[in-house]
C-alpha cells in the first residue's frame, strides 16, 4: 500500500512540475510577444567619445552596457545617450571647459547617426519621429542633458543645445550649480540657493519656451518644488526611483512622487543597484570588495568603491566605467561555483519600484531607464542585451500589454509631447 501512495505522490509532483514548465513557457511567450510589440526606451545611456571613432564605435560589440548589436539582441529600441557634464568651479574658465566637453559629446552622437551607422541608427526629435523611425526597423537616439552647467550663464546657448537635439535637461549633478541645488547638499546640509537661483528660474522659462523636459533626477527636493510651481509643462526624473524602498538622496519621497503625478509628469525607475535595495548592495559589495580590489590590481586598474565616483574628474569616471564591467564580469566567474556569496540586487527587486510607485501615482507616471555605462545594471539586466528580463519581470506581475507600453516609454512620449506642444501654442 505504502508503495501504491508513494506512486501516485510521484505521479503528482510530476505533473505539478510540468503545469508549472508548462505555465512559464507561456509566460515567457506572452513576454516575448509584448517585447516585439512595444516600444522600449531606455532614458539614459551614458557615453565615452572614445567610443565614437571610425575604428571603435557602436556598430561593434564593444564592453560597453549599450551599442547597437547589443540594443538589437536585447530588444532595446530607444537609447537616449547623454551629454553629462561633471560639476566644477562656477567661473568662466570652468564653464568653457565644460562647453567643450558637451559639444564634443554632441557631436559624438550626431557622429553615430549621421556617418558611422546611419543605416542601423537615426536621431529622433518627436514622438512621431521615434514611431517613424522604430517602423523603418532601425534603433533610434535622442539626446539628453545631464548638467546645465555648460551652459554658463549665457541662456541663448540652450537654444543651440534645442538645435542640436536635447530634448531633455537637468540643472545640476553632483554638486550645486549655477542654476539649482543639487540632491548632494543633503551629506551637509549646506545649500548654495535654498532651491534655484535667479537663473534657475530663467532656465525654467527658457527651457518650456523651447519645448524642452526638465529633468529632475539629482537636484535637490526644494529645487524639485521650486521647477513644479513655476514649469507650465510637465517635468520628468530621467533615472530615480522610489526613496520609500530604498533611502538614497537621488530617489525621490513619496510627497516628491506625488507632486511629480499632479504636475503630469513621470519617473523614469533606474536599474541602479545601490539605489534599489541598500542592504542587498552593501552585504553584496562588503562580500565582493577583495575579489574587484584582487583583479583590478592584477589588471593594473584602480579600483574604487560607487560612492567614490563623484570625487573623480570627469575623465576619470569614464576611464573607472570603462573598466569597472570587466572586472566585475571576471569576479562572477570567480564566485560562480561558491555557496555563501550574497545575491546581487537584481531584475525583481528593480520591478519592485515600479510596483511600488506605480500604485502611489498610477500607471501613467512610471517609467523605465538603466543608466548603463554610468553606473546603472543588475543582475538580470546588466547591459542592453537582456532587456527582454524587464518585460518578462513586468508579464509574471500581471501587468497587461497596454500598461507595458506605457512604462517602456509610452508616458515618456506623452510628456514630450505636452511639453513641445506648450512651446508651440507659444509661438502661435
Amino acid at each position: 500500500m505504502r508503495h501504491i501512495i508513494g506512486f501516485f505522490c510521484l505521479l503528482s509532483f510530476i505533473g505539478c512540475h510540468e503545469s508549472k514548465t508548462s505555465q512559464n513557457t507561456d509566460l515567457e511567450a506572452t513576454a516575448r510577444k509584448i517585447h516585439e510589440n512595444v516600444i522600449t526606451i531606455d532614458t539614459h545611456d551614458d557615453i565615452n567619445v572614445n567610443n565614437f571613432t571610425d575604428s571603435i564605435n557602436y556598430t561593434q560589440d564593444l564592453k560597453t552596457q549599450v551599442n547597437l548589436p547589443k540594443m538589437k539582441a536585447g530588444g532595446l529600441n530607444v537609447a537616449w545617450f547623454v551629454v553629462y557634464t561633471g560639476q566644477d568651479s562656477l567661473n568662466p574658465e570652468g564653464y568653457a571647459n565644460a562647453e567643450a566637453n558637451a559639444l564634443s559629446k554632441f557631436t559624438a552622437i550626431h557622429r553615430l547617426c549621421d556617418t558611422l551607422a546611419s543605416d542601423k541608427i537615426k536621431l529622433a526629435r518627436t514622438s512621431e519621429e521615434v514611431i517613424n523611425i522604430h517602423k523603418s526597423g532601425k534603433q533610434v537616439a535622442m539626446i539628453g542633458v545631464e548638467n546645465a552647467y555648460p551652459i554658463g550663464e549665457d541662456l541663448s546657448k540652450f537654444e543651440m543645445y534645442h538645435e542640436l537635439g536635447a530634448r531633455y535637461v537637468s540643472l545640476a549633478h553632483n554638486g550645486h550649480s549655477q542654476f539649482c541645488d543639487s540632491n548632494t547638499g543633503e551629506k551637509d546640509n549646506i545649500w548654495l540657493h535654498n532651491g534655484l537661483s535667479d537663473l534657475g528660474e530663467k532656465a525654467v522659462y527658457q527651457l518650456n519656451r523651447l519645448g524642452v523636459m526638465i529633468d529632475i533626477s539629482h537636484i535637490s527636493k526644494e529645487s524639485m518644488k521650486q521647477i513644479i510651481s513655476l514649469s507650465k509643462t510637465p517635468i520628468i526624473a530621467s533615472h530615480s526611483s522610489a526613496r520609500a524602498l530604498c533611502d538614497h538622496s537621488r530617489n525621490l519621497d513619496d510627497e516628491q512622487l506625488k507632486l511629480l503625478k499632479e504636475n503630469g509628469g513621470v519617473v523614469q525607475t533606474v536599474a541602479l543597484d545601490a539605489y534599489l535595495n541598500t542592504a542587498k548592495y552593501d552585504k553584496r559589495e562588503n562580500y565582493m570588495k577583495g575579489i574587484y580590489k584582487h583583479i583590478a590590481d592584477s589588471l593594473g586598474i584602480k579600483w574604487i568603491e560607487k560612492s567614490q565616483l563623484g570625487q573623480l574628474t570627469e575623465k576619470e569616471q569614464d576611464d573607472y566605467l570603462e573598466n569597472s564591467n570587466r572586472v566585475i564580469e571576471l569576479a562572477r566567474v570567480i564566485v560562480a561555483d561558491r555557496n555563501d556569496v550574497p545575491p546581487e540586487v537584481d531584475v525583481s527587486d528593480f520591478v519592485d519600484h515600479i510596483d511600488y510607485m506605480v500604485n502611489l501615482m498610477g500607471i501613467n507616471h512610471v517609467g523605465i531607464s538603466s543608466d548603463f555605462d554610468g553606473g546603472g545594471g543588475i543582475k538580470g539586466w546588466s547591459d542592453a542585451s537582456e532587456t527582454f528580463n524587464v518585460t518578462l519581470e513586468l508579464v509574471k506581475r500581471g501587468y497587461s500589454e497596454s500598461e507595458i507600453e506605457k512604462l517602456w516609454g509610452g508616458n515618456l512620449l506623452r510628456v514630450l509631447d505636452e511639453v513641445q506642444e506648450y512651446a508651440r501654442s507659444l509661438k502661435k
